[in-house]
């Protein structure tokens, strides 16, 4: 896990990539690293977080074996060891996957990318081709950004922060910022929030060279590659194997680290089957550090089905707290290493866990993501036809997820509609396709991935596996959803690994009390937030008045949704910050 930094093209100085680096370094303290080619056409800058093969042989950039090739690399291939010995006519130097990515580009090109299990942005420049490849990986769960200058500059970075520090303008993108407070859509295209910067999509590719400048498209498309493969139509029992089978392979893979690698457990389905997959590959006497988030509200303390599922067991069990007076100074802290609108207080929450995780020694944590969205776990996938693709739903929320009304009419025009593709013509499965593709998914991979590195851990996605995700995406809604619950193949699978009373533990999609705190002792705080958004970019954007009164009412009255008051207050979160870098507070 690193931090990647690459500018191409003429016209730019060292400087620029040293600044890029120097701001990213929180995403790889072990090593650094630059390359220049020799007509100064293309500058790769690199930050190491050393996960595999710590020697001084894993340092990048890293060139191949007659410095013909050049990487950096950001992410985990967990499939190297297989590809290594794929490609075992290779002449390695080092035990690392970024070689292996290496020797995979030339065996098979810019295709090397389908064959690879893992997350992962990485940019290759070809000096006999004089081209620059780069590819990120199916699911975005490794960031990659990108500016083109009007000069055909082209910057290529990590974090948005990291273009900044190169000289790219720091204007907010009011597009963005519209359809973000009109839909409550994060980022379901290659927009960002801030103008002249765009992400390359998950499963996205880019290539540049001199003479035809930059081209760029998906390699990836977890629909087409569900598609391609057919509806399953075997016997329940037969897909439930093959579940299983893939379910234990992915986790095992994602246990290959040089380095000590923990679990996150909260008390749901997902991160205890994780538990009990781990429990089936290392056996029972497995001492695998776990972490676990709490706050101070028994309400929505998930630790008794924790202790339940580590009753008789060995892992070390680590409870990482989030108190109510922490959260104005962390939320601060956590939104100038998000550069974007993050998701609340649960990633406050994450960022105790990986602080934690940090003081314990543990530099790689696995997570549970991704069941939810490939197995239809979510209760709205029950009532489809209801649901509004065109927006971000909140979980367990019956009023509105935004306030449109709240906003300027010349702002709200703004906003860009959105209308995912429905590629199954199946409710479910299409709904479940926007989830992956364009909303939930790249939303949670957005914030986990800043909040993890601002720590400088390095966070694992065992069950976005896209061979487990594509099964999903394959099987008849009987197979997802029967009796009223999400999940069903997951459900029996669940039974053969889990205690009893963790299988049954009830669906808790809220985590935190966002919504008793934000009217209550964070009221003062929150109402701050907020009036510093209306001060700056909200006062045109926004109806003062109208936001002014609904912040009373939730208040004084609070409501089953705090989403629009966090959307206010994390505009003037960002607002603040701006304004700081800016000098002019």
């Amino acid at each position: 896990m690193c931090g990647i930094s690459g500018i191409v093209s003429q016209g730019w100085e060292r400087a620029q990539l040293e600044a890029m680096m120097a701001i990213q370094h929180h995403r790889g303290p072990d090593d650094h690293g630059i390359y220049v080619n020799e007509t100064s056409t293309v500058g790769l800058g690199h930050n190491r977080l050393s996960i595999i093969d710590l020697s001084s042989a894993g340092h990048q950039p890293m060139s191949n074996y007659d410095r013909t090739l050049w990487i950096v690399f950001n992410g985990e291939i967990y499939n190297y060891l297989e590809l290594r010995s794929e490609l075992s006519d290779y002449p390695y130097r080092s035990q690392t996957d970024t070689e292996v990515i290496l020797a995979a580009y030339e065996r098979w090109g810019e295709r090397c990318v389908e064959h690879f299990v893992g997350m992962f942005a990485f940019v290759i420049w070809d000096e006999r081709k004089r081209t620059l490849f780069v590819a990120r990986d199916r699911f975005g769960v490794k960031p990659l950004f990108l500016h083109k200058a009007p000069n055909g500059l082209v910057l290529l970075a990590s974090e948005i922060k990291a273009l900044h520090a190169a000289g790219v303008p720091r204007e907010p993108d009011p597009r963005t910022w519209a359809t973000y407070l009109s839909s409550g859509m994060y980022d379901h295209g290659t927009r960002t929030f801030w103008r002249g910067i765009r992400q390359i999509p998950p499963g996205g590719w880019l290539e540049w060279d001199a003479q035809s400048g930059l081209h760029q498209g998906i390699w990836y498309d977890p629909a087409q590659a569900a598609r391609q493969m057919g509806p399953d139509d075997r016997q329940e029992s037969i897909i439930a194997e093959e579940l299983l089978g893939l379910l234990e392979e992915s986790v095992q893979l994602r246990f290959r680290s040089d380095v000590p690698v923990g679990i996150c457990l909260s008390g749901g389905l997902d991160s205890s089957l994780l538990l009990g997959l781990v429990h089936r590959i290392q056996g029972a006497d497995s001492e695998v550090d776990a972490f676990t988030f709490h706050c101070d509200d028994p309400t929505y303390d998930e630790t008794p089905w924790v202790r339940m599922a580590l009753e008789r067991t060995r892992h070390p069990w680590h409870l990482c707290r989030l108190g109510v007076t922490a959260i104005p100074e962390l939320a601060a802290k956590v939104q100038r290493h998000q550069d974007e609108p993050f998701g609340g207080f649960p990633t406050l929450g994450m960022a105790c866990v990986h602080a934690c995780a940090r003081s314990e020694g543990v530099t790689v944590l696995l997570d549970g993501n991704g069941m939810d969205e490939g197995w239809a776990g979510y209760e709205y996938y029950q009532r489809t036809r209801n649901v509004d693709v065109t927006k971000g739903p909140v979980q367990g929320a019956k009023s509105p997820s935004t306030r449109p009304e709240c906003l300027q009419p010349e702002f709200a025009a703004l906003a860009e509609p959105f209308e995912p593709p429905r590629p199954f013509h199946d409710p479910l499965r299409d709904l479940q396709y926007r989830d992956i593709r364009y909303a939930k998914i790249p939303r949670a991979m957005r914030f986990n991935d800043r909040v993890s590195m601002m720590f400088s851990r390095e966070l694992r996605e065992p069950f976005l596996d896209h061979r487990i995700l594509e099964l999903g995406l394959r099987q008849p809604t009987s197979n997802k959803i029967r009796d009223g619950r999400g999940k069903w193949l997951l459900r029996e699978i669940a039974q053969q690994l889990l205690p009893q009373g963790v299988y049954e533990a009830p669906k808790r999609p809220v985590q935190t009390p966002q919504r008793e705190w934000l009217r209550g002792p964070l009221s003062d705080w929150a109402e701050e937030c907020i009036e510093e958004g209306l001060r700056g970019w909200g006062r045109d954007w926004l109806d003062a008045a109208k936001v002014r009164a609904e912040w009373r009412a939730y208040r004084e009255h609070g409501a089953d949704n705090s989403f629009p008051i966090w959307q206010w207050i994390s505009l003037g979160l960002m607002q603040e910050i701006w304004c700081r870098d800016q000098g002019t507070v």
